[in-house]
């Protein structure tokens, strides 16, 4: 995709608000009704030293990056607001290339729970969010969790349903194990 045309669909996903009335309710352990729910987790290690590596590797859109993703505008610091364009290409194929906008709707980081989720703007093929947040718990132990609500918004998500959660789950699973690898 040329770079003016980057620049143009970013500027407008700058401009649109999140089509979904919830949003940050990845941040509740209840999800809103109406939606998909997805709620994965995986061990990640013991102590401290884990959790801020995979927070480092978390706040850098590591699960996204590693997952064949890239952010547009280049990552930088990730901070709440902030607007990007996720794109991903289909295996072998220079093009197309399927450009979801996404807004950064809530971060955190605290000396248990470090992450983010991105709410999804009018052109991303689903309505909803999605979160990644590495939390320790009493024991010591690090966990890495991806929690998301959604429904379909564009037409060949709707047609596509079962396959449309099936690639979600899919998704979920590498952003799972690229983070297990990365620390």
């Amino acid at each position: 995709m040329a770079s003016n045309n980057l620049r143009r669909r970013h500027l407008a996903a700058c401009a649109a608000a999140p089509g979904y009335p919830e949003v940050g309710a990845t941040r509740a352990a209840a999800l809103p009704a109406g939606y998909s729910w997805l709620r994965r987790r995986i061990h990640l290690g013991h102590g401290p030293a884990v959790l801020a590596r995979a927070g480092a590797y978390v706040l850098g859109w590591g699960p996204q990056l590693g997952s064949g993703f890239a952010v547009y505008p280049p990552p930088g610091r990730l901070v709440a607001g902030a607007t990007v364009l996720l794109r991903i290409g289909l295996p072998r194929l220079r093009w197309p290339r399927v450009v979801i906008p996404c807004r950064v709707v809530w971060t955190v980081e605290e000396a248990d729970r470090i992450g983010f989720a991105y709410g999804t703007l009018p052109g991303h093929p689903e309505c909803g969010e999605e979160s990644f947040v590495v939390t320790m718990d009493a024991d010591g132990e690090v966990w890495f969790e991806v929690t998301a609500f959604s429904r379909p918004a564009a037409w060949y998500a709707r047609l596509g349903g079962p396959v449309t959660a099936v690639l979600q789950h899919l998704a979920t699973e590498r952003y799972l194990r690229v983070v297990a690898a990365a620390v």
